[in-house]
């Protein structure tokens, strides 16, 4: 008796192409216990899916990252800026003041 073969074959590409289509998402804890206490655990979350189906799930952590993205490595290094030009302007103001006070008691210090 001959062995029969689908008629449908799928190539490595075809099934590549539907786990990036659909996604897949495998998920494992490993759990390290001694004596019924449980001293370590490990959860495992992983995701193989195409960017746009990330994305469409809500996905985009890699958009934010600065390591990996230089768009949001501009927009920490904005902030940073903005936050940094702010400080400066209140030490500047405090200082201000400071200088304001210490002439002002100077001056009731000689008219004593």
């Amino acid at each position: 008796m001959a062995v029969q073969h689908p008629v449908e074959s799928h190539s490595v590409v075809d099934v590549l192409e539907k786990i990036l289509d659909k996604g897949v998402v495998i998920a494992g804890d490993i759990r390290v216990g001694l004596a019924d206490i449980e001293l370590l655990t490990i959860k495992i979350r992983l995701i193989i899916a195409s960017v746009d189906k990330a994305k469409e799930i809500g996905m985009d952590w890699w958009e934010t990252d600065p390591y990996l993205s230089s768009k949001a490595s501009e927009e920490q290094n904005k902030a940073l800026e903005d936050e940094n030009k702010a400080l400066k302007e209140r030490l500047e103001q405090l200082e201000n003041n400071s200088t304001h006070t210490d002439q002002t008691n100077r001056l009731n210090a000689e008219d004593i």
